[in-house]
């Protein structure tokens, strides 16, 4: 018997943390350092600058994140609960192992991160901006997102899972195993980068619009109907 393809890793639903060391409030995050078994529990960290800072099995909880810049950061094993932030500038870090719980964020710059087996659960954020990004095992879950640009973006093995997404940009995506069957979807913009993704019956039909204009094809009232119609 030809064994059944294996099983995707999930990312987590929890995460087990070691023992903490308190953050000093009024302490400043530094680029370029390493943060180990941290818990940043409620500090204000607007306008941080720590470009290039690794953080592992770390705890963040209702931080203030407005105009931060984590830009080639590193976090792995971390809990990220309740944070909140005007614009949050985390372009091309790095996420391995993490779990997102109820995001507030006006726009959360994530060009070219990579993030593998994370999870983003709750919350609501506005502009998620993952333009070539690279996605493996990742599952966002019950976010209420207005804009999501996948713009040339790699995902694979990614699912949205009850999620109400305003605007879906996929221009120039490579999708492998996505599953956006789960989410409402209001609007696509580059249509064609949804190859390799799975939607559900009834997407299929309020996307047949942007689908025939895609391919050129004219859509005409059936005039036999319409003649039975008349009777």
């Amino acid at each position: 018997m030809t064994p059944g393809p294996s099983k995707r890793p999930e990312p987590p639903t929890s995460i087990a943390l070691p023992a903490l060391v308190p953050w000093l409030v009024g302490a400043a995050l530094r680029g370029h350092e390493d943060y180990e078994a941290t818990d940043f529990s409620g500090p204000d960290l607007a306008r941080t600058e720590a470009t290039g800072a690794t953080f592992l099995a770390c705890r963040f909880e209702r931080c203030g994140l407005d105009e931060a810049s984590l830009r080639h950061s590193r976090f792995s094993e971390c809990l990220v609960s309740e944070p909140h932030a005007s614009s949050l500038d985390v372009a091309d870090s790095t996420w391995r192992d993490t779990l997102v719980t109820s995001p507030r964020i006006g726009a959360l710059l994530a060009v070219g991160t990579s993030w593998s087996g994370v999870r983003v659960r709750g919350g609501k954020i506005d502009l998620l901006d993952l333009n070539g990004a690279k996605l493996a095992d990742v599952v966002i879950e019950g976010t209420v997102i207005e804009e999501l640009d996948l713009g040339t973006a790699q995902a694979r093995w990614t699912r949205l899972v009850g999620c109400d997404i305003g605007v879906l940009d996929v221009t120039g995506a490579r999708l492998t195993e996505v599953d956006l069957s789960g989410s409402t979807i209001r609007e696509v913009r580059g249509i064609e980068g949804l190859r390799g993704a799975t939607i559900s019956p009834s997407q299929l039909l309020e996307l047949a619009p942007a689908l025939a204009a895609h391919v050129g094809l004219k859509v005409r009232a059936d005039q036999s109907r319409k003649q039975e119609d008349d009777r």
